[in-house]
């Protein structure tokens, strides 16, 4: 006989930034597991058929034509909170590079009630060839930054990521396009959220084009944007602690 006592189990709802990427979309979304509530797909005005393949898939799609990861994140957040908004809030790309078969390992320190952000660690256990070298580069210098700054020793700027859905709103998110990760890290860090990170496995793309990584022009944008967001926080952070005092 069922516990009658006992809480729901909490909603999970998973957020996907997507851009043409048809190939590798049908198979990420087979392999999230059965407990996610909800899909939301942000798809950010993709030429192919990654809308269509979602939809059929069983996952919500919303459209958001600015060009931007952040502006994909953001769109597919705001459906989830004017109609469905969940207990866990998991972010993950649609390039299939993490497994969601490994969500239940990443929310574990929620559900256990440790922490309120829980981070992929992609360095520990990443294919050979998997993390670029601007992106290990990249989330070293993130990284060291924002313990030189904050204090809070993030390893790595990863996608994918979960947290509770009433940290998300204390983040405030506001990045439109490659700051998204660090900007989110960045006021966790501020806010003295509890977080953690959990060493996962993070493949290779097999399939479609990276946006960011494949290229180094996207590489040198997202490097930018990354040292923006941090040196702009902590340029405000001293002007408001100033203005205080």
């Amino acid at each position: 006989m069922p516990d009658l006592t006992a809480p729901p189990p909490p909603r999970i709802a998973v957020a996907i930034p997507a851009l043409n990427e048809a190939e590798s979309l049908p198979g990420l979304l087979a392999a999230i597991p059965p407990e996610v509530a909800r899909v939301v797909v942000g798809d950010n005005g993709s030429s192919d058929a990654t809308p269509e393949l979602a939809r059929q898939a069983g996952a919500t799609v919303v459209i958001e034509p600015e060009r931007g990861y952040g502006a994909a994140c953001l769109a597919a957040i705001a459906w989830l909170e004017q109609h469905e908004p969940p207990d866990i809030l998991v972010f993950l790309d649609a390039d299939f590079a993490d497994d969601p078969a490994n969500l239940p390992k990443l929310i574990a320190p929620i559900l256990a009630g440790e922490v309120d952000l829980a981070l992929a660690n992609r360095l520990p256990l990443a294919e050979p060839g998997a993390l670029s070298v601007p992106q290990r580069f990249g989330s070293w210098l993130a990284g060291g930054l924002i313990r030189l700054i904050w204090g809070h020793a993030f390893q790595d700027l990863g996608p994918f990521r979960a947290l509770t859905w009433s940290a998300y709103r204390r983040l405030h998110m506001q990045d439109r396009n490659f700051g998204w990760t660090v900007e989110m890290q960045i006021k966790a860090a501020q806010l003295n959220l509890r977080w953690c990170e959990v060493a996962l496995p993070y493949a290779c793309r097999r399939k479609g084009r990276s946006k960011v990584s494949g290229n180094l022009w996207g590489s040198f944008r997202a490097g930018t944007k990354i040292l923006y967001l941090i040196l702009a926080a902590f340029v405000r952070q001293g002007w408001r602690s100033g203005s205080s005092s």
